[in-house]
């Protein structure tokens, strides 16, 4: 009977393999091989409860078993229960400690449980008993750059590529970590192979990455298709014809997010969930993240009638719980970066689900109904690359924080690294947004205002030496490239006040740094994209009442840099006014900007409600 249910699974014909372990079971109901065996080909039909129910009775008859044991903690990681993995996979080591798979598996349960220093250790050990071991090498990799580790993590990615290049979204992920590392060596070679690759349909770049150095908007849309039909593919019918209406008096908004915490996230939208009408609207924050202690983390305990912790809940759990809830619109603060949770929306559990703020473009998922963006970041003639249907914000559709602190400290340039005279460039956006092209403009502005410096945020210490490097090659001492250490975000706005003027990045902007910029004062100069990403901060600088510093060549953005930094009365006069503008425009009226949200919000539910499909609003 085995050879035949052998078969039957060489044929994909798991049904008819179940059916013929049925029989043999029935004759033998304490054969632990049967048991084993149907607890595999459940698997291989995505039915972990029953595989799992499977591997424990043969376990029960066969204890010391170490493929058994490894089994089961495969089922139980499956249905998010690593905790329980973890003994299991320690029982199949003690009986089989040369075995790398178990390795793997027992690193993937710890990564999933945030234990990331012992994840390395599994992975390590996984590909030193197989060096050909191709997603040993990846998973090392992610590991390293969860731990910004980054060279070492490209590093394990390219032998991942060398052993499978046909790895889903690798070639883009070396991509994104040589950019992460400012390691620009044959980065249009890979750039061009992505392109290629992707407009043959080919699974080659991941979103998040491909934004850094994308200039087509087309291009982002495919990624994002590609991205989300091959890892989140849509688990439910569109809640417009299946979901019964909700009768809340009060519209019911849960904020997905991973983000609950003193990030860029939250130091963007902490105002507005405290300015939320309660009147008329009643907010949950599902948290898949981590209470940090920070300062933000108590003002949106206020804000919120519950944050709730499904960090460690199943997909089918979370989904559940938003179904309870009666949620009206389910808010993704995530999308493709950090930690967010696409498998839920995936299942949409909510009759309306916004994607906004965390991944600036579109997730090209049909499950998504909205996209909250103003007329700069998307106009209406690119709405066609975006699956989603666009919410219009009538001016910035950045939220800020009107509380956001500025410490009172009072820094010198002496302390900072900065020469004592002398015009100072700043830019603290994250390096992997620095290209070379962007560079080169850089250096030639430096080259341009002599005694000037140019200010970067230290982000690691791989690309502080190629980006010093980069400008002795470009013919400027890496002396005049100057790097900022991290500071608590109080400290590092009071240190704005030793910078002249911020310069933008492209294809990808400033975001939450340009708002970060412009509260301490210290005006943005940009260069207009052709991407969401790259439009970022012409809408800020729009809804701040400083359009004059949008600039829309390369010549232009450096021509405007040079003269802005050889005229300090025309720079006294743009800061006097953005001093002025900063209480009175609406980039930070979080009040304000909290009132035409919930516009957006009331003519999305009103649609639902009257049986319309999601359409484009403002």
């Amino acid at each position: 009977m085995f050879q035949e249910v052998f078969q039957a699974l060489q044929n994909n014909q798991f049904l008819e393999a179940e059916s013929l372990l049925q029989e043999m079971l029935l004759a033998s109901p304490e054969n632990p091989d049967v048991l084993h065996l149907l607890g595999i080909v459940c698997g291989m039909q995505n039915r972990p409860d029953d595989a799992l129910r499977f591997f424990e009775q043969a376990l029960q008859l066969n204890p010391d078993n170490s493929a058994l044991h490894f089994n089961t903690a495969k089922a139980l990681s499956t249905l998010q229960r690593d905790v329980d993995a973890l003994e299991h996979h320690q029982k199949a080591l003690a009986l089989d400690p040369d075995n790398p798979e178990i390795w793997l598996n027992y690193g993937r349960s710890l990564d999933n449980l945030r234990k990331r220093e012992e994840a390395l250790t599994c992975y390590e050990k996984a590909v030193v008993l197989q060096p050909q071991m191709a997603e040993g090498w990846f998973n090392k990799g992610k590991i390293l750059g969860e731990l910004r580790r980054y060279t070492e993590a490209l590093q394990s990615y390219i032998n991942a590529y060398q052993l499978r290049p046909t790895e889903p979204f690798l070639l883009g992920i070396i991509l994104h970590y040589k950019m992460l590392i400012c390691d620009w060596a044959d980065l249009d070679g890979i750039y061009l192979k992505i392109q290629q690759d992707l407009h043959a349909h080919q699974l080659v770049v991941e979103p998040f990455g491909f934004q850094g150095i994308s200039t087509s908007e087309q291009d982002l849309l495919e990624s994002a298709k590609i991205f989300a039909k091959q890892r989140f593919p849509s688990r439910g019918k569109a809640a417009i014809q299946s979901a019964p209406k909700s009768k809340n008096e009060k519209i019911r908004i849960a904020y997905l997010c991973g983000e609950f915490r003193d990030q860029a996230t939250s130091v963007l939208m902490t105002g507005v969930y405290e300015s939320h009408d309660p009147e008329h609207f009643e907010i949950y924050a599902l948290d898949n993240g981590w209470d940090d202690g920070g300062v933000l983390r108590p003002r949106m305990k206020k804000a919120f009638k519950e944050i709730i912790d499904i960090s460690q809940m199943t997909d089918p759990a979370v989904v559940s719980l938003i179904e309870d809830l009666q949620i009206d619109i389910l808010v993704n603060l995530n999308g493709y970066f950090g930690e967010g949770r696409q498998n839920i929306f995936a299942s949409h559990p909510a009759p309306i689900q916004v994607n906004y703020l965390g991944f600036p473009g579109t997730l090209g998922a049909e499950y998504m109904d909205y996209l909250i963006a103003d007329p700069i970041v998307i106009p209406a003639d690119s709405r066609q690359y975006y699956k989603e249907k666009v919410a219009y914000m009538p001016n910035s559709y950045q939220a800020n924080d009107s509380k956001r602190v500025i410490a009172a400290r009072e820094f010198t340039r002496a302390e900072l690294g900065l020469p004592e005279s002398g015009f100072v460039y700043c830019c603290f956006n994250n390096n992997y947004k620095i290209t070379p092209e962007t560079f080169d403009s850089w250096m030639r502005i430096l080259k341009a205002v002599a005694g000037s410096v140019l200010w970067l945020i230290q982000d690691n210490v791989p690309a502080e030496e190629n980006l010093k490097a980069e400008a002795l090659k470009r013919g400027i001492s890496p002396d005049r490239i100057i790097f900022a250490q991290r500071l608590p975000l109080p400290e590092h706005l009071a240190r704005h006040k030793m910078a002249n003027l911020f310069l933008d990045t492209l294809p990808y902007n400033a975001h939450t740094t340009a708002s970060d910029s412009l509260w301490a004062g210290v005006p943005v100069l940009t260069l207009l994209g052709n991407t969401f990403p790259g439009r970022v901060a012409a809408s800020l600088l729009n809804a701040v009442g400083l359009a004059e510093l949008v600039t829309h060549t390369p010549q232009a953005y450096e021509q405007r840099a040079i003269e802005l930094a050889r005229d300090p009365l025309a720079l006294r006069g743009i800061q006097d006014r953005l001093v002025e503008n900063r209480l009175t425009k609406p980039l930070f009226d979080t009040v304000l900007f909290t009132q035409d949200l919930e516009a957006l919000y009331k003519k999305m539910v009103e649609r639902y409600r009257a049986n319309l499909a999601p359409e484009y609003i403002s």
